[in-house]
């Protein structure tokens, strides 16, 4: 083993760190999950979500205080009903 094969271990081992390097700041950059901290408060969500056909979905969308129900379908995207008081439902069933 001459110097010529040590070079080129060294210069594999710079390219392979420097590839994982670029790997992690693009994670950081672009925010992938995981890789950084979540917003402290966000403003929108999904609460629910049900199929009602294989291509159609009623959604509930919170957003600050109200929510939205959205029907998303092939058509298209429909809101059923806007602001919606944000309600706790109680599981306990009925006796």
């Amino acid at each position: 083993m001459d110097i010529i094969d040590i070079g080129r271990y060294l210069g594999a081992l710079l390219l392979v760190l420097g590839l994982i390097g670029f790997a992690a700041y693009g994670a950081r950059r672009f925010t992938l999950p995981g890789f950084v901290k979540p917003a402290v408060k966000r403003r929108l969500q999904i609460v629910e979500c049900l199929a009602i056909a294989p291509r159609q979905r009623l959604v509930l969308v919170r957003r600050d205080d109200c929510e939205h129900l959205i029907m998303i379908g092939e058509g298209g995207t429909c809101v059923v009903e806007r602001n919606i008081k944000n309600q706790q439902v109680s599981t306990e069933s009925a006796a």
